[in-house]
Order: C-alpha cells, then sequence, then structure tokens
C-alpha cells in the first residue's frame, strides 16, 4: 500500500510471521478471524474468487518490455451474462504485497470488480510482477536475485504501459484506471511523464501516494531506518516475503525503537480503520500476502526520509549517472501531470498512510487542473484499508466512484 514498510507490518499481523501463516505473533485488536475459511488460490483468481460466484472470467497474460510476464483477469460481464462488446474498459490495480485478488475480496454487493461488471463495464484486473499471478519472466526465474531487481520505477515504466497496451488492443477503447495505494503512486509517476493518458478516459485514486515525508506513524520511519542503514545487506535479500524472516527481522528491529509503540500495529500504521468487513479476513488470509522486491521497499523508505519523488536512489553519483546521466535520480513533477486528466480522488481524512498533508501537497502541485476534471472525496472516518474492505465501501466511495467513471 501507500508506505510498503507499514503494509509489512499489517500484513505480518494479518497472516502470520515466519513461524506461521496462522500465529499472530503481533497484536491485532478488535479482528477475531480463527473461523474465517476461504478456497485455496492455488487454481489462480479467476476459478477461486470470481467464477465461483457466477461471474466469467478470462486469464489473461502480458509481456512487459523487460520480460517479466504478467496475469491479468478479465471479468467481460455481470452475473447476469451478456458480452464485452462496446462495453467501456476498466483495468483495476492493487497496492504493495497484495494482488488483483482484492478487488474481489468482498461479496459479490460490496466488491468493486463486481459492482462494476454488473454496471455494465468490462473489467480487468492487474498484477503486479513479483505476485502469485505474474511470477513468470521471458528469461528469469523468481529464484534469480535479478528478477526482484527493480522498485516502483519499473512498475511505472513497464508493467502499467505494458498492461494498458494490452486492455487497449484487446478492446480498441480508452481505459479507465482504478487504482489504491501504490497503485496510485505509480499512475502520478507515469502521467507525470505524460504516459498512458492518450490510452485512458480517467483515472480513480483511492488512498492517493504521492508524498510520503510526512505519515504520522513513527513505526514506519523505525523501519524505513532500518532499511536505509545497511542497504547492501537487505538488498541482498532480493525477494521481500512478507510472512518469511527478514519481514519479522524488520519488524522486531523497527518495535525496538525508542519512541515506537507496537501495541496494536494494526491502527497504528493504517490509522483507525472505522469499518472493516471482518468476513473478508478469512479469505485475506488464505489467499496470502504477495511478495515484492526489497529494492522497492528501500525506494519508498528514500521517500519517506527525503519527502521527495525521485526515481530510486543508489547514494553514488556514479551509479546514478550509469542509470540516469546525472548524479542525482530524476524527479517525478507532479506539476507536470497534464491538467485535462480526469482525476477522481478518494481520501480517507484518518488515513495515516496517505496522510491528508502529504495530499495536501499535491493538491498543490495540481492547482492549476481543469476544475472540473479533478474531484476529491474525503471520507471523515475512512484510514488506509477501509477503501478496500469496508462493510460500507459501495455507499461511502464506490458508488461516487463509478457515477464518475459515467461521467467521463
Amino acid at each position: 500500500m501507500g508506505n510498503a514498510i507499514t503494509l509489512i507490518v499489517l500484513l505480518i499481523i494479518l497472516c502470520g510471521s515466519a513461524y506461521g501463516r496462522r500465529s499472530m505473533p503481533y497484536p491485532m485488536k478488535g479482528l477475531d478471524v480463527a473461523t474465517a475459511v476461504a478456497p485455496s488460490a492455488s487454481d489462480g483468481i479467476c476459478k477461486t474468487l470470481v467464477e465461483i460466484h457466477g461471474y466469467p472470467c478470462e486469464e489473461h497474460t502480458v509481456t512487459t518490455e523487460d520480460g517479466f510476464i504478467l496475469g491479468l483477469q478479465r471479468i467481460p460481464a455481470g452475473a447476469s451474462g451478456g458480452t464485452p462488446a462496446n462495453k467501456t474498459p476498466v483495468l483495476l490495480q492493487h497496492g504493495i504485497l497484495m494482488d488483483g485478488a482484492v478487488w474481489v475480496m468482498l461479496p459479490t454487493d460490496k466488491a468493486l470488480a463486481f459492482l462494476l461488471a454488473d454496471d455494465g463495464f468490462d473489467v480487468w484486473v492487474a498484477n503486479t510482477r513479483g505476485t502469485e499471478s505474474s511470477s513468470l519472466h521471458s528469461s528469469l526465474s523468481p529464484d534469480d536475485p535479478a528478477f526482484w531487481n527493480w522498485s516502483w520505477d519499473e512498475l511505472a515504466g513497464f508493467d502499467l504501459p505494458a498492461t494498458f497496451q494490452y486492455v487497449h488492443n484487446q478492446t480498441g477503447q480508452q481505459l479507465h484506471y482504478v487504482a489504491h495505494s501504490l497503485g496510485t503512486l505509480t499512475a502520478l509517476g507515469a502521467f507525470s511523464k505524460n504516459q498512458l493518458v492518450d490510452k485512458m478516459r480517467s483515472a480513480a485514486l483511492l488512498g492517493p501516494v504521492a508524498y510520503l515525508g510526512q505519515i504520522p506513524s513513527p513505526f514506519a520511519k523505525a523501519a524505513g531506518d532500518v532499511l536505509l542503514a545497511n542497504t547492501s545487506f537487505w538488498l541482498g535479500v532480493a525477494e521481500f516475503d512478507p510472512i518469511g524472516a527478514a519481514a519479522k527481522t524488520l519488524v522486531d528491529d523497527a518495535c525496538k525503537t525508542p519512541g515506537v509503540d507496537c501495541s496494536d500495529l494494526l491502527t497504528a500504521y493504517t490509522g483507525p480503520n472505522c469499518c472493516l468487513d471482518r468476513s473478508v479476513l478469512g479469505v485475506f488470509l488464505d489467499h496470502g500476502p504477495q511478495s515484492t522486491s526489497t529494492k522497492n521497499l528501500i525506494h519508498q523508505s528514500q521517500m519517506i526520509k527525503a519527502g521527495t519523488i525521485t526515481m530510486y536512489d543508489y547514494n553514488n553519483g556514479d551509479e546514478n549517472r550509469k542509470h540516469y546521466g546525472q548524479a542525482t535520480p530524476p524527479v517525478y513533477n507532479m506539476t507536470d501531470i497534464p491538467n485535462d486528466v480526469a482525476l477522481f480522488l478518494g481520501c480517507g481524512a484518518k488515513d495515516y498512510l496517505s496522510d491528508t498533508k502529504d495530499v495536501q501537497l499535491l493538491l498543490d502541485n495540481l492547482k492549476d487542473h481543469v476544475k472540473d476534471k479533478l474531484v476529491v472525496q474525503t471520507i471523515e472516518n475512512y484510514a488506509h484499508l477501509d477503501f478496500i474492505f469496508a462493510e460500507n465501501v459501495k455507499e461511502a466511495i464506490y458508488d461516487p466512484l463509478i457515477a464518475f467513471l459515467k461521467l467521463h
């Protein structure tokens, strides 16, 4: 999600540590998932989470310019049937350490993918590199450290463009883009370079992340410091498995930092989620968190530390020159986002990962945006997870979001 470090903690809370996914070594107040049951994820998202509800689902793949083979699910019609002919495509993009399954985990009358399909949209569900659906490469294996040599720069520069192009080619239409957390950051980065916008009708960004410098969580900052203090060690852990030993080490070290309170991590790092639908947590637990690259986490830690949005910093002028042709990493300039791009920002006033002060910095950069092309909807009692797992998410955010898509 918006802050990778914080979500690591959340997922460890929800999924257990290296000593067992069902164990709960860290406190998760107010949530009881012991009796939750969910289908196995081994057969893929279509079979286990979509078709069982009576929706048609297709498994697609798209290959990025740098060789990653990404899984992409298509829900071409609602439960009542129909064909995708002339339907407007919508691409859904998840956040960090999750995959496209988050859009179909809620009951069918709440889950965004199902709501969109039933409302006549042609729904496409993206999965970033390294997730279960996107664990193939044209020449590399996930056991090869080179497979994990990327940060969100590559998600913005390779994954999103390849996926946009594929959906555009398949449908012959411009698409709507809906994202949560890290999926909003990668999109904003691409938009700032005038990428993707020619194939897009609008973008709806939930828990929008651009700047990360004012995150209020002491743990997030402590975990980032742990990563940055020994970058060479952490880069040696090329794949970051959120239920592996490295994740437990990171949490343990961060929790030892003076002033860091690890008594209730769920609230401390996402903010006080008001309305989580506990029935979905069993599905989430069974489907499991998804790996990312350690380099991706370090990149976001750099952003927290510096309060800026730049490409990955190799902390060495020569290395930066080798990659970028300059001694410092290039900036993603939010003021370069075309001011006529239709944007919907769904914000939570209690969101610790998409903090209101950081969101305001983004809005300051969008001050010249065409007024009727920028909609900001703030839910006063929402924190970061409410945007995908709240019981009232349909009424609070998805209904106005869908209305926005139809308007554009």
